[in-house]
């Protein structure tokens, strides 16, 4: 190139194009120095691949990023040794933009505005959203290449003239505008740096390491490398131990406790994947964090918002993914059209079923150590992945009253002899709460059934779908009716009354009740020995206000005054003489009905206290 300065425009059918680009990527200015380091250290590897080859046959030194900042000039340099361009190499891809015009471009990527850069070759331009003005200083790696330095102040014309770099490679330098001058600052710089090329695959280098001195932080003459060119997800399971996962967790997530266990994903085909996925432990079950799961491409970092990469209930897992088949900056609409995307998604479910199972066959006591934590996680992927689901049945657990576990399997053949009903459905006792429901557990032990715990939040959820998943079943809570009657053997002989009497019954209990509920009474005979009255809530409804607690899309049920079935054993000697004697009787039959409360939990306040003083004065 001769000494003059050739101008020119560049090839866009469009005055406004820089104008466009800073719109339509304004919530992602940050960007900008992630796609031109990005852009420095694919310079080097091809730098390598070429010395590799033999293409290149001179001294190939050590290639590495830096990243410079004068932040009183508000000048934002980076450099690279790396392959450089041409003349005609700057020409094509700087100055020639791979669209016709802006507008035709819009209305065609309207409902993926995000994936403009690395999509459509304009990582370099978005230096154009933080600099009104970036210059080009390159030379080429090829023998008798010439410098070339470009300069562009933001708008499409550009001036480009003979360089004076004398070293192969490449450096962009960006005029900070005032309205981005947060990016000329070291510690923003550093930030971002630590966020998107921590583990970029060539060294890059920001300022020099400091050391303390005379009692100060005083630089030395070396280089201050930001990244881990090698991560451990980038190396064969073979080569790694325990330890190392361990450590790359207490990196990634220093305030966290360490994962219980891992997954290391390593996939050539169909499609390109890497990485691990850690199974935290979880101290809350319902103060979950998301968004712990990074994508990378190709080491470079791209969002720690994988909602559409990996399958909903695997966004608990923490660590992380990279694959260069998923496509940069893509918007939500185009991931969930992306076929590797689906596939990728698909494979992960898999990996973390195919590890669970097999902790299950090889390491029993591991998976049982580690259930509780766990079991919110799997829950959560059986209700929401039926491909899931199908895989867990083999190896998710119960968990009973005692502390005791079972396989699904192993858990009916224990159970189905003693406690299948009278329409041949094996029915699962559980309680949500040992303390608060020690009374019906024990009624259910003392007639010989066993009694599952199942305490998580997703559990009123999930029993419904165990009940679709397992043949003939049906699950019961403790306190959902009368011990006796919570597996039914035989038709129930329910006393005679007349519509009168059962009338007379319902006024007689529902005045010895709180207001503000809905009470359903019903005369049962459930033996001398038992309680007069027992108050129980209907499995169904219960289980319908939990979900809707919990947001399940019956939201109605939780606006429903609360629904209790009162149960009155017309065979106790007590609730006898009550009825034969019911005006005279009224104390002790605000006495019966408030111990059936106080067994509920549901006798407060100045009720409670009543109770109490007529306690006493029954007792003396």
């Amino acid at each position: 190139m001769a000494d003059k300065t050739l101008k020119g425009k560049i090839g866009v059918t469009t005055e406004n194009i820089f104008p466009v680009i800073k719109q339509f990527l304004y919530s992602d200015h940050e960007i900008f120095l992630r796609e031109l380091v990005a852009n420095a250290v694919d310079a080097s590897r091809k730098m390598q691949a070429l010395a590799s080859s033999g293409d290149f046959k001179g001294e190939l030194g050590t290639l590495k990023v830096s990243v410079e900042l004068d932040e009183k000039k508000r000048l934002l340099r980076i450099i690279d040794n790396g392959i450089g361009m041409t003349e005609e190499e700057v020409d094509k891809y700087i100055n020639q933009i791979a669209f016709s015009s802006a507008g035709e471009f819009l209305e065609k990527y309207k409902d993926q505005l995000g994936s403009i850069i690395g999509h459509f070759g304009l990582g370099f331009y978005s230096a154009f959203m933080v600099a009104d003005k970036v210059t080009i200083d390159t030379l080429s790696w090829k023998e008798g290449a010439k410098a070339v330095q470009w300069t562009c102040d933001g708008s499409p014309e550009y001036d480009m003239k003979a360089g004076e770099r004398r070293e192969r490679g490449t450096t962009i330098t960006l005029h900070i505008d005032e309205e981005d001058k947060e990016y000329a600052g070291k510690g923003r710089i550093r930030s971002l740096l630590d966020k998107y090329c921590k583990f970029m695959p060539i060294p890059v280098v920001f300022g020099k390491k400091t050391e303390w001195k005379d009692g100060k932080s005083v630089e030395t003459e070396e280089d201050e490398v930001i990244n881990h060119i090698e991560p451990i997800w980038t190396k064969a399971p073979s080569e790694l131990k325990d330890e190392d996962y361990q450590k790359f967790y207490r990196e990634l997530y220093p305030m966290e406790e360490e994962p219980m266990f891992w997954i290391h994903l390593n996939v050539d085909y169909p499609f390109n994947l890497t990485g691990i996925l850690y199974f935290p432990k979880i101290k809350e079950r319902m103060a979950i964090d998301k968004n712990k799961i990074q994508l990378y491409c190709n080491q470079m970092f791209v969002t720690d918002h994988v909602d559409n990469i990996v399958p909903e209930f695997l966004t608990l897992l923490h660590g992380v993914i990279d694959s260069p088949d998923i496509p940069l900056n893509v918007s939500r609409s185009y991931l969930q059209s992306d076929a590797n995307v689906k596939k990728i998604s698909t494979y992960i479910t898999k990996k973390v079923a195919d590890r669970l199972e097999e902790i299950f066959k090889e390491q029993r006591e591991q998976l049982e150590q580690k259930w509780d934590n766990l079991k919110l996680f799997i829950e959560y992927g059986m209700l929401s992945d039926e491909k899931f689901c199908e895989r867990a049945l083999n190896f998710a657990l119960f968990k009973n009253t005692e502390g005791k576990f079972f396989s699904y399997e192993d858990y009916r053949k224990a159970i189905e002899g003693s406690q299948t009903d009278k329409d041949k459905k094996v029915v699962y006792l559980y309680a949500t709460d040992k303390e608060a429901q020690w009374s019906g557990i024990e009624a259910a032990k003392n007639l010989g059934y066993d009694v599952l715990l199942m305490d998580c939040e997703l559990d009123a959820h999930f029993v419904g779908l165990l009940e679709s998943k397992l043949k003939d079943s049906r699950f019961a809570r403790v306190d959902s009716d009368a011990p006796a009657n919570l597996i039914p053997k035989e038709e129930e002989v329910k006393p005679e009354l007349s519509e009168d009497d059962k009338k007379a019954l319902d006024e007689l209990m529902k005045g010895a009740l709180p207001e503000g509920n809905e009470y359903l009474v019903e005369a049962r005979n459930l033996g001398e020995d038992k309680a007069a009255v027992l108050i129980t809530r209907s499995e169904w409804m219960r289980r319908y206000r939990d979900m809707s607690a919990l947001g399940g899309g019956m939201n109605f049920y939780g606006q429903l005054p609360e629904s209790f079935n009162i149960i009155v054993n017309m065979e106790n000697p007590v609730m006898k003489k009550i009825w034969e004697d019911r005006e005279g009787n009224a104390t002790l039959l605000r006495q019966v009905t408030d111990l059936a409360l106080l067994q509920n939990g549901m006798l407060k306040g100045k009720a409670l206290a009543e109770f109490i003083a007529r306690s006493e004065e029954l007792l003396k």
